[in-house]
């Protein structure tokens, strides 16, 4: 299975996972982070898909994180599973589908 469909599953089984990324700040980061989307980014207009996770363990807090393709070295996904109440906050316009009830 390649890392885009190891995203997928994580996405759709609500399971938190390790992204190993090649930042540019900072070089090789690994975090654990809830899996959120994949597609266009609001915040960058540039119109590139991208993956987007809620990092939970970051030196700086917790905040979103968006990565593109070629940055994710690899998605592990953990056996923890997260709840999206807790991390989606806002009235959710998803590019992939998924069954999060009420917050889909």
């Amino acid at each position: 299975m390649d890392k885009h469909d190891i995203f997928l599953r994580a996405i759709f089984e609500k399971k938190i996972v390790k992204a190993i990324v090649a930042s540019q700040e900072k070089g090789l980061i690994e975090r654990e982070c809830i899996p959120f989307d994949y597609g266009p980014s609001r915040k960058y207009k540039d119109g590139l898909d991208r993956y987007h996770f809620y990092d939970l363990d970051s030196p700086q807090g917790s905040h979103n994180l968006s990565i593109l393709p070629d940055q994710l070295i690899n998605v592990i996904i953990t056996d923890r599973t997260f709840e999206p109440g807790d991390y989606v906050h806002w009235e959710p316009a998803w590019f992939v589908e998924r069954d999060w009830g009420e917050y889909s």
